[in-house]
């Protein structure tokens, strides 16, 4: 069977499984240059629990629902930190507490998807392409954002880091993917000088994928260079913190140091926790330890840079506000979205509480969703990278406008 160039290039791609490229170069929808904006996307990949991450303190609701898992009241033993008279924050989260104290760490509850899916693979396609409930959007909503920023841009000005190229980057416009951690300057197999002589004479042609390749490749090859500067200053000998950490620090101070990244995007697994999920301590608390202390070590990366950042971190689906028989919880719906950094207005919950009595609940058994996600995400984008109506409508097409109490989620 005969293959075409455009199939073959991606079998190659795919087999070398380091270096992943966008199709073509991006359609920019403005001339002028973009300010030094900043947004930074954390994805927990799993469903985290956000009703035992940003906790319902004052509901009856809640901890008759939860008997072995729910998160203590403030005030008493391993019990919530307080954040406001009705919601307290996970106690392994106290890494987080200064962000809010100074007003540039806030939640919007309630918040997620209109779609009901609880399949992972379904809600995670929804959440990153930016069309719930259509799964044959063939690109994903920051890429749609990198082609209408101010431009014209480069392969820099978005990065992804892993050694694969998320859906929700995938698309028209060039972006670097790049590992961080104590092996981030390490060479990927597209490295070795004999594959990547391959791919350069596979490349060598004038086209949209050939150009985009080229740019791929020069991109990776200056962030790698400042990895390595960055990482020899900044281990100065002493032992490197948890992974997440040091991650974060590394992706704070690389966005820090070069004025073209816009965007960036992390994505963390493990908060699928249908068993043993704890209260205070144990599975849950566990993974939400070095994932606050990565958002302290982010901010502190990006130094200055800090005030003009929006980071926001969230999980395709809620969970179940019962827990269930194996200490655990399954397959929700609505979840907290959280918001960090010098450019968020913090220090406070938004949202539309539902409630979590038995009639507020959706389907009678989840928090339910009153602020879709794309809501969210345009009140952020609008005011933050100076977004029109209409380039909104371009990254979310069909999202409603706006939704009640999200006027005001950045700082002026």
């Amino acid at each position: 069977m005969a293959i075409n160039p455009m199939s073959r290039r991606r079998v190659v791609a795919a087999a070398a499984g380091a270096l992943v490229l966008p199709l073509g170069r991006g359609a920019w929808a403005a001339a002028a240059e973009g300010g030094p904006q900043r947004l930074i996307v954390i994805l927990l990949r799993g469903a985290v629990d956000g009703l035992n991450v940003v906790i319902p303190c004052a509901e009856p609701a809640y901890y008759a629902a939860r008997p072995t898992i729910a998160i203590a009241r403030p005030g008493t033993a391993g019990g919530a930190l307080p954040l406001d008279d009705h919601f307290g924050l996970h106690p392994a989260l106290a890494s987080l507490l200064p962000l809010w104290r100074d007003g540039r760490l806030g939640f919007i509850h309630a918040a997620g998807s209109p779609d009901p899916n609880r399949s992972h693979f379904e809600a995670q396609r929804y959440l990153e392409n930016g069309t719930p409930g259509c799964s044959t959007t063939p690109d994903g909503w920051m890429n749609r954002l990198l082609q209408v920023l101010p431009g014209p841009r480069g392969p820099t000005d978005a990065i992804s880091v892993g050694p694969t190229l998320p859906r929700i980057l995938t698309g028209k416009a060039p972006v670097a993917n790049l590992r961080l951690g104590a092996g981030a300057a390490e060479p990927l197999p597209v490295d070795r000088p004999e594959l990547a002589a391959a791919f350069d004479r596979l490349y060598a042609g004038a086209s949209a994928l050939d150009d985009a390749y080229r740019e791929g490749r020069s991109a990776r090859t200056e962030l790698i260079g400042d990895l390595a500067r960055e990482q020899e200053v900044a281990d100065g000998g002493a032992p490197p913190p948890a992974s997440f950490a040091r991650s974060a620090m590394q992706l704070g101070r690389l966005i820090a140091g070069d004025p073209r990244i816009r965007l960036a995007f992390v994505a963390l697994g493990g908060w699928d926790t249908h068993v043993d999920q704890g209260g205070a301590t144990g599975w849950l608390a566990n993974r939400l330890r070095p994932l606050g202390d990565g958002l302290a070590a982010l901010a502190g990366g990006l130094g200055g840079v800090w005030r003009d950042t929006v980071g926001v971190v969230f999980s395709e689906f809620g969970r179940t506000v019962h827990e269930n028989g194996d200490r655990g919880t399954d397959h929700g719906h609505g979840n907290a979205i959280w918001l960090a950094g010098g450019a968020v207005r913090g220090g406070r919950v938004y949202g539309a509480w539902p409630g979590l009595a038995p009639r507020q609940l959706y389907q009678r058994r989840d928090l339910a969703v009153t602020t879709d996600f794309r809501a969210a995400m345009s009140a952020i984008l609008g005011p933050h990278m100076g977004l029109a109506e209409h380039q909104l409508a371009a990254v979310f097409p069909g999202a409603p406008a706006s939704a009640a109490g999200l006027d005001r989620l950045l700082a002026t």
